[in-house]
């Protein structure tokens, strides 16, 4: 397993003690990977400009940027012409997504989501959450049917709040049927388990370096270009065309631009985050090296040692959206019976050196339906209703942080998660299950 960095963090518990470091948030950003370190520090030295000079410096980090963008497309398992642009994180990557769909294109998308797939679109049938995969497929099926014009079928492949793995192959094979496309949020997956957009017949995918081992605030579109290529460019600046020109005495006023066709030039406009993109291309390098065999069985462990010790735990509750014995990443989100998970989460890192997630996780409808507490309506399975945006009072605004309730500023329930990747140890999770019983014995 290649190491990550951080491993070796102490931090201050109450009474002034230093413990080694638990770190349980991996679902909100992972650690760095030491080559992933290892990669921005051997291309700081040459660092320059990208496409635009002749020096040798230039040319070097241009080639060490498309190089990255190489094989970031092998690690998706993209087809050899699909876009690949690189952008600051998944939402970033979805939003740019939503500038570039065809005129009048619908959006289905189930309340499951996190709040970067509900929120970026124009126009949207929203798809109450299914109670179980089946349901999920048959419920896009019957909603995709209706839809005259572009469609657009949006989903998550595993869940950043119970890390359950969606059925996204099926739900692909029933959008194509009805002519729509599928995207796909994989910023979940990625780290956890392969994605072949190839394989599986993917139009788009989206994932975040930050989730992804390289915290270096970059994330990537990868999908066919025909949407990407026709649409006005998400950002107008310099790269993204190819010649601008004054227009002639006496014409309207404006500029004659041509703009690049090229759909990762068109959607790059300015100088990009080489770092970022080199950091993201080592951390795929570096899981693609370990072997995704070694990698999930080595999860697959621990989540089962994790699980198991909170089912053992009275008054801990984990949420599931369907059976618990379906397949999950390395993602457990629960509840304390009698605290309130930002209670929780303050006590884990006061008291114990555990650093875990509390709050909505930025699926606040999904949460709420977890936890009963959802709006009356999303009970009705067997309907999906047109949307042109979510109600501001069924979703909150998530740019700022309430230090109450784990950033979710209309103060009611939430829940805790605990998430595990590369660097977690039987340690870490025994030490988590050991304070979660005893803060649920405290009364």
């Amino acid at each position: 397993m290649p190491a990550v960095l951080g491993a070796d963090l102490e931090v201050p518990v109450r009474g002034g003690r230093l413990v080694p470091y638990a770190n349980l948030d991996y679902a909100a950003s992972a650690p760095c990977l030491e080559p992933v370190s290892a990669a921005v520090a051997a291309a700081l030295p040459a660092y320059s400009s990208v496409h635009r000079g002749a020096g040798y410096a230039s040319q070097l980090t241009t080639a060490r940027y498309e190089r990255a963008r190489h094989t970031v497309r092998a690690f998706a398992g993209a087809r050899p012409d699909d876009a690949v642009v690189f952008t600051r994180n998944t939402t970033d990557a979805t939003n740019l997504l939503a500038r570039c769909l065809p005129e009048g294109t619908t959006v289905v998308v189930f309340d499951t989501e996190h709040h970067a797939s509900l929120l970026p679109w124009r126009h949207t049938v929203r798809l109450a959450p299914p109670t179980f995969p089946g349901e999920a497929v048959r419920a896009a099926d019957r909603a995709l049917a209706e839809i005259e014009g572009p469609k657009l079928l949006v989903v998550t492949a595993a869940s950043n709040v119970t890390g359950e793995l969606w059925p996204i192959a099926a739900l692909a094979h029933i959008a194509h049927r009805h002519g729509a496309r599928v995207l796909v949020d994989a910023a979940q997956l990625v780290p956890h388990r392969p994605i072949n957009l190839t394989a599986l017949d993917l139009d788009y995918v989206v994932f975040s370096g930050h989730k992804l081992y390289a915290p270096f605030g970059t994330g990537v579109l990868i999908g066919r270009p025909d949407w990407l290529s026709g649409a006005e460019p998400y950002l107008r600046g310099g790269g993204a065309v190819r010649a601008v020109n004054v227009p002639q005495a006496g014409e309207a006023d404006g500029w004659e631009i041509d703009w690049h066709d090229d759909p990762e030039p068109r959607h790059e406009a300015g100088t990009p985050n080489v770092l970022g993109a080199v950091a993201l291309a080592a951390a795929c390098d570096a899981l693609t090296a370990t072997g995704w065999t070694a990698l999930i069985h080595e999860e697959e462990r621990l989540l089962a040692r994790l699980r198991a010790g909170l089912a053992g735990i009275e008054g801990v509750r984990e949420l599931s959206l369907w059976d618990p014995a379906h397949p999950r990443v390395g993602i457990v989100s629960f509840t304390v019976a009698g605290r309130t998970a930002r209670e929780v989460a303050e006590i884990l890192s006061a008291e114990y050196g555990i650093g875990v997630r509390d709050g909505k996780f930025c699926a606040h409808p999904f949460v709420r339906h977890l936890l009963d507490a959802h709006r009356p309506e999303t009970h009705s399975r067997d309907t999906h209703r047109p949307d042109t945006r979510l109600q501001s009072t069924h979703v909150q605004d998530t740019h700022r942080q309430d230090t109450v309730d784990g950033g979710c500023d209309d103060g009611t329930a939430s829940a805790v998660r605990a998430s595990i990747g590369i660097g977690t140890t039987d340690e870490h999770v025994d030490r988590l299950v050991s304070a979660l019983r005893e803060i649920a014995a405290r009364r």
